[in-house]
């Protein structure tokens, strides 16, 4: 199955009780100091618009381990199975998944299904090409969908931990490094979310929101210049995906996500980190 959808494709099928459509939208605003962080649910905005017969899921209380200290950290299988059987999806099912405008929610909830080893779909372009193509829209809320029993999910192990990226930026492990966050924050030129500026030494810059062209569609990430495994990180382990998911349409396999990204290596003082405008420091 593609990792892509074309929303052609998609309401073609929209009929199709096997189909499941998630608006996984979170608003994430854009930090005026450093530390600044506001997150919030996108629900008002799915309710305001969505595609018919979607339902809005929150990563901020859902499909995450929300006990976890940092934001967004990726759910244990358990966890995971637990929040796809309250909403009555199975690893059956034809998910596909879209947000209300940058495609990363999407993709990170993409990432997160395809590490228990299910085909999710994002949606290519999102609401935004949808709406644009003339496409049919709904409003207001949803039925709730019947809960079923908690499938058994394995873990594929695409996530990498702060130890797994310290070995490969010291040269002492094989793989490369990408930040896929833009390259203003990757020199830290400009405020973070977090609590120090730049990345980490001996990355390659490919921002995520390069790998989007004037439609919103994904562009294929060109992967040859990596040395496997090829671990991406951004500020908190989302636009990551969304860079993932460029590599994944162009073929590139062996991908992990370090799921901590910015907010847990920044936080520890005896990490470095680079402020540069170079876009690569091997």
């Amino acid at each position: 199955m593609p990792p892509i959808i074309d929303p052609r494709d998609l309401v073609a099928r929209l009929d199709d009780p096997s189909v499941v459509v998630i608006d996984a939208s979170v608003t994430l605003e854009s930090p005026r100091f450093d530390g600044d962080y506001r997150v919030a649910s996108g629900e008002s905005g799915w309710r305001e618009q969505h595609i018919p017969g979607s339902f809005h899921v929150d990563l901020l209380t859902s499909f995450s381990d929300t006990s976890a200290a940092i934001h967004h950290t990726h759910p244990s299988a358990e966890m995971l199975a637990a929040d796809l059987a309250r909403l009555g999806i199975t690893p059956a099912s034809s998910i596909v998944l879209y947000d209300q405008g940058s495609t990363m929610w999407a993709a990170r909830l993409w990432w997160v299904l395809r590490n228990a080893g299910i085909d999710a779909q994002v949606l290519d372009g999102g609401l935004p090409l949808w709406v644009s193509l003339g496409l049919p829209v709904a409003s207001g809320g949803a039925d709730a969908r019947p809960p079923i029993s908690a499938p058994v999910l394995p873990d594929l192990g695409l996530w990498a931990d702060k130890d797994d990226v310290a070995a490969i930026s010291r040269g002492v492990a094989p793989g490369t490094l990408i930040c896929a966050l833009s390259a203003e924050h990757f020199a830290g030129s400009i405020p973070t979310r977090y609590s120090r500026r730049g990345h980490i030494p001996g990355s390659l810059n490919l921002s995520a929101r390069s790998f989007l062209d004037s439609d919103g569609r994904v562009i294929p990430a060109d992967s040859r210049e990596t040395v496997s495994p090829t671990v991406i990180y951004c500020g908190g382990g989302i636009s990551a995906c969304l860079t993932a998911l460029a590599l994944t349409v162009a073929g590139h396999a062996d991908i992990q996500i370090y799921d901590g990204s910015l907010e847990e290596w920044s936080a520890e003082m005896s990490l470095p980190l680079v402020t540069s405008p170079t876009t690569e420091d091997h």
